[in-house]
């Protein structure tokens, strides 16, 4: 009997009665995945299982992909290693954005395994896209309808990993670029999500910098006030699946001097709409 337990108002809840490490019988994954669908966010705790049970488990709500310009674990490239040492400073993706929006085709979801967690600390915050698209006023709303933004790879420093530091160091590294409607219809809900963020996007199409600066700045603002977010704090064996499509995350960066090690897999999406 799958128990779904909401961890705040906004989205995110907690999944109880499942064991992961085995397939889903279809009536479970239906349920599973109607829920990942209202909540957004959904977590599994105290799940013990292997790279290759991890990799089935992912396999189960869609096709695990490469991620561009991280090299994955032996044996399994589709499986990156999300990891801050206790000498490092900076975090993988330490600001608030949807993964690889600078993508054709960005993630329809990203799930994030628990394998090392700080004693406190390095918890990740989530924040619900439709409401920030929902609470806007109508004439935002039209503006804003009518708008694609261009999202670029190379725009956050603070969401790039250490092998990306170490690859661009070595050689030129690949700027992936891509416009997105800055509203765009989940292809499963029907619901309208506002689709920039921080880490990527850097202008609107058609404006210049200067121009899009202003707008950007309130929207970053307003898509992650608390209202909107939930708050996850880790163990080891915790999983997390998220839908990049109507949410954003931001791993908070507060444990310097401990390890953090997750296992991040990613799944292949459409093109926005």
């Amino acid at each position: 009997m799958i128990e779904a337990k909401r961890i705040a108002g906004a989205l995110g809840a907690e999944l109880g009665g499942v064991d992961v490490s085995k397939p889903l019988s279809k009536g479970d994954l239906a349920e599973v995945k109607r829920l990942w669908l209202e909540h957004l966010v959904i977590f599994f705790k105290d799940q013990k299982l292997d790279e290759k049970q991890y990799m089935a488990f992912a396999g189960q709500f869609g096709e695990p992909v490469e991620y561009p310009m991280v090299k994955g674990l032996p044996g399994f490239p589709k499986i990156i290693e999300v990891k801050k040492l206790e000498h490092e400073r900076i975090p993988f993706g330490g600001i608030w954005h949807t993964d690889t929006a600078y993508l054709e085709r960005p993630p329809m979801a990203s799930m994030l395994l628990a394998r090392e967690v700080p004693p406190a600390g390095g918890d990740t915050l989530f924040a619900n896209m439709y409401l920030a698209f929902d609470s806007l006023s109508p004439g935002m709303k039209k503006l804003l309808e009518g708008l694609k933004a261009v999202n670029s790879s190379t725009k956050a420093d603070a969401s790039k990993t250490r092998e990306d530091a170490l690859k661009a160091s070595a050689e030129k590294a690949r700027d992936f670029l891509a416009e997105h409607p800055v509203v765009r219809t989940h292809p499963e809900t029907g619901r309208k999500a506002l689709y920039v963020n921080s880490g990527h996007t850097v202008r609107f199409a058609g404006w210049t910098e200067e121009e899009s600066a202003p707008l950007l700045q309130f929207l970053f603002s307003h898509q992650v006030k608390p209202e909107f977010t939930c708050r996850f704090s880790w163990q080891p064996g915790s999983i997390a699946l998220w839908d990049n499509r109507c949410a954003q995350h931001n791993p908070v960066n507060d444990y310097h001097g401990y390890r953090r090690v997750m296992h991040r897999i990613t799944l292949a999406g459409d093109t926005p709409r």
